[in-house]
């Protein structure tokens, strides 16, 4: 029989139910200590069981009643080992959850938030459900104001300038003619003219407003130009995440919720032509219409769409420049960021930065330029990429800053198996990272790499 050693009080070795909210802050996993006292059991052995009053065990019991508590200590002497040991620890990781979100509620809830604090909170993960990621983010990329004041305003206001875009850009011409020909302002027909016998009128319109102008300054030219793109799009939408119904299948649901994030690049492309409309995009801007989607505030996730734009160039507001090929040059561009990557992998573990760099010859272009472009949602499940998320967010350097340390700590928790590789070997370990890696170890590693003070910030 296997023995393990979990230390128990020496003053008292019953755990009483009112003491387990106490033991929580003082948890350790790694330890196993429990409110710095320690248990100890030799694994195999029986538990003494609490009673429903937590005056007692059973064994104290039986004395009393030893016939009506035989059966119940039949079944505690039976039950196995692993679930006495799971069990506190999983009741006290539920617990440390329940604690964590109601300290964000909390601070959500407050008329002027504390970003810092908030930073701190979702640093360490955003607890799921109650829309606290989808407030959260928003708040985290300077989308809502801290104060509740204005808030409701500014989301008022976004929301109109979003939809004012959608109409200007979005619509073809003739949709866009025929809706301003029916506002109340539009020239009103003469009733004379309508009566009058004769052939009915075609209606005027300018050359370059007809649909095969070659003009510059024609709509319909400028119209056409983006349909390649709208493919590019399209094609896109349709592989990703094909393993969620949400975002893949033919269903209304689904289609709605890519036709919405259509209209989003779309819409980025046309006001950024010097960039356009770049494949990967999509894969970025999928966590967060996700998450706003589904929040539980009916005209939040009604909205989905509007904050969903304004969110997605704000996260891409300090490396819109990398799918720019024109600035892959230059001090913003991928190459400098990868060239970052390289340099902080050497400050934290020269050996390794050795072993890629010069034995294997296993440059940062040939797998981290896909982890930084696409903020590694091509690397990890989707549930991962959100709580990667949380912490990326909640960087108070930036998202850059925080992305680098995390694409260094994945380097870090394979140091192992990458120096015992070759140029063959680790490339396909680095272009298919191991899900096996813990996401909260890899984050926790990247927590502790020192910032990268060289890498710059945009404002939100």
């Amino acid at each position: 029989m296997l023995k393990g050693k979990v230390k128990l009080p020496e003053r008292d070795r019953r755990v009483l139910p009112d003491r387990l909210g106490s033991l929580v802050a003082n948890f350790d996993e790694k330890g196993g200590e429990i409110g710095g006292s320690n248990w100890e059991l030799e694994f195999g052995e029986e538990l003494e069981t609490i009673l429903p009053n937590g005056l007692g065990s059973d064994r104290e019991s039986d004395v009393d009643n030893e016939d009506n508590s035989e059966d119940m200590d039949q079944r505690v002497r039976h039950r196995p080992n692993k679930d006495v040991v799971a069990t506190p620890v999983a009741v006290l990781k539920a617990i440390a959850l329940d604690e964590k979100r109601s300290d964000l509620q909390y601070e959500l809830s407050r008329r002027e938030i504390n970003l810092e604090k908030l930073q701190r909170i979702a640093s360490t993960g955003i607890p799921d459900g109650g829309g606290l990621r989808a407030t959260t983010w928003k708040l985290l990329l300077g989308y809502l104001s801290p104060s509740q004041d204005l808030r409701e305003q500014e989301l008022k206001e976004n929301r109109q300038k979003y939809a004012k875009l959608k109409e200007e850009l979005l619509l073809n011409p003739s949709e866009y003619t025929w809706k301003k020909e029916g506002e109340p302002s539009s020239t009103v027909q003469d009733d004379s003219d309508v009566d009058e016998p004769g052939p009915l009128r075609r209606h005027e319109i300018s050359e370059e407003d007809h649909p095969l102008s070659l003009g510059k300054a024609s709509p319909w030219r400028k119209h056409f130009q983006h349909t390649e793109i709208v493919e590019q799009i399209d094609r896109d939408l349709q592989r990703t995440h094909p393993d969620m119904p949400f975002f893949s299948g033919e269903s209304s649901f689904s289609r709605k919720n890519r036709e919405a994030m259509k209209n989003i690049l779309l819409l980025f492309a046309k006001l950024n032509p010097a960039i356009r409309y770049v494949q990967g995009m999509n894969e970025v801007l999928a966590p967060i219409y996700y998450v706003f989607s589904t929040d539980i505030d009916k005209q939040n996730a009604a909205n989905a769409e509007p904050d969903s734009f304004s969110c997605f160039i704000r996260i891409l507001g300090d490396s819109v420049d990398h799918f720019c090929q024109q600035m892959d040059n230059s001090s913003r561009g991928i190459l400098a960021t990868l060239s970052r990557l390289s340099d902080l992998l050497k400050a934290n573990d020269e050996e390794l930065w050795r072993h890629l760099e010069f034995a294997t010859k296993v440059k940062p272009q040939f797998y981290a330029f896909r982890w930084i472009t696409l903020l590694l949602t091509q690397e990890f499940s989707f549930e991962s990429i959100l709580r990667i998320w949380d912490t990326l967010l909640s960087n108070p350097f930036g998202v850059q800053d925080m992305l680098l340390r995390i694409c260094c700590a994945m380097l870090l928790c394979v140091k192992k198996r990458l120096l015992s590789g070759d140029f063959v070997a680790n490339l396909k370990l680095l272009q298919h990272y191991p899900d096996e890696i813990s996401i909260e170890y890899l984050l926790q590693v990247a927590q502790d790499i020192s910032p990268d003070t060289s890498s710059y910030r945009l404002s939100l």
